[in-house]
């Protein structure tokens, strides 16, 4: 599995712009993502379609948000569109492996972003953030705000996505060296705002005294902000989150949210259609190894300055 660091990511970030032979002007690529009311998945398509274009591809986005008869409805036009090549943020672990199949044996290329699928050799590239380094850089920067002893809330993104069970291992990982913070409730939220504003509605009622909150995602952890300040009970309460949104690294200026935790997705999404590229034209793929991994950073009020795109840190 591939590692790509800080430094290299941000080398490939930079190579703008990107040019192309008038021979390799036509063409399709399908870029298929989760919700593009999430400003993450929103970000995820534009910047893959914008790097597709910049290659002289046409480029389509669509959203299959996290069903799968949709994703495969849409997979089967990207075929019926003879696309060139299909990038592609699964819906499901498990349930996203037989579209990749069935595209692949069409000939056209699959590229997953964002998300893994539970069986290699099918898609030509998976690049994902290094969800577990996330994980751990975010926990050890939670516990050190928070200290040994705390009640805490735990949100928990979808289940069907592997990304996750990783953040969330990853949590635990750190935090159960301190036996004096107490993990008071986990509520599954589907990487949802609203529900995360609901659940933690509900913990508050149940719980009144609640220290801080880990979440695996910003839109989460934000509507767990809503609520917090709804109750009147945000001052003194650690909010973490995950993927380096606008909206977070707001809260952050704000002082809502603590620190959250960039996903380079700006980054890898820019690569897999770099890959796809190199594919079409050369047979073969760019990068010998299926599976990224892109290295997250964090995200505090001490370099929240440096935020000067979405999803973007600069040095």
């Amino acid at each position: 599995m591939l590692k790509l660091t800080k430094r290299a990511f941000l080398a490939a970030a930079a190579a703008l712009p990107l040019m192309t032979s008038a021979a390799w002007a036509d063409g399709l690529i399908s870029i298929i993502v989760t919700d593009p009311a999430n400003p993450y998945w929103f970000t995820e398509g534009e910047v893959a379609k914008k790097t597709a274009e910049e290659l002289g591809y046409t480029a389509t986005v669509a959203a299959h948000k996290g069903d799968t008869n949709v994703e495969s409805n849409l997979i089967d036009a990207a075929i019926t569109n003879s696309a060139k090549a299909i990038i592609l943020d699964p819906a499901n672990a498990d349930g996203s492996v037989g579209v990749v199949r069935k595209a692949t044996e069409a000939g056209i290329p699959v590229f997953l972003v964002n998300a893994e699928i539970n069986e290699a050799g099918i898609a030509i590239a998976q690049l994902v953030s290094n969800n577990a380094q996330g994980a751990a850089i975010g926990a050890v920067q939670w516990q050190e705000l928070v200290g040994d002893n705390a009640k805490y809330v735990e949100f928990f993104g979808n289940p069907s996505d592997n990304n996750a069970a990783t953040r969330s291992n990853g949590y635990k990982t750190v935090l159960s060296q301190y036996s004096g913070l107490e993990k008071v409730a986990e509520e599954v939220a589907n990487w949802d705002r609203t529900q995360g504003y609901n659940k933690m509605q509900s913990i508050i009622q149940a719980n009144p005294e609640i220290d801080a909150v880990i979440s695996g995602n910003d839109e989460m952890a934000l509507g767990a902000i809503a609520a917090l300040k709804e109750a009147g009970k945000l001052e003194g309460v650690t909010v973490g989150g995950f993927d380096g949104s606008p909206d977070a690294v707001e809260a952050i200026k704000a002082g809502e949210m603590a620190y959250t935790v960039l996903q380079p997705v700006a980054v890898f999404s820019r690569e897999a259609v770099i890959q796809a590229d190199h594919y079409i034209k050369n047979g073969e793929p760019m990068v010998a190894e299926e599976k990224q991994l892109f290295d997250c950073l964090l995200i505090t009020p001490d370099n929240v300055a440096n935020y000067t795109a979405p999803f973007t840190l600069s040095e």
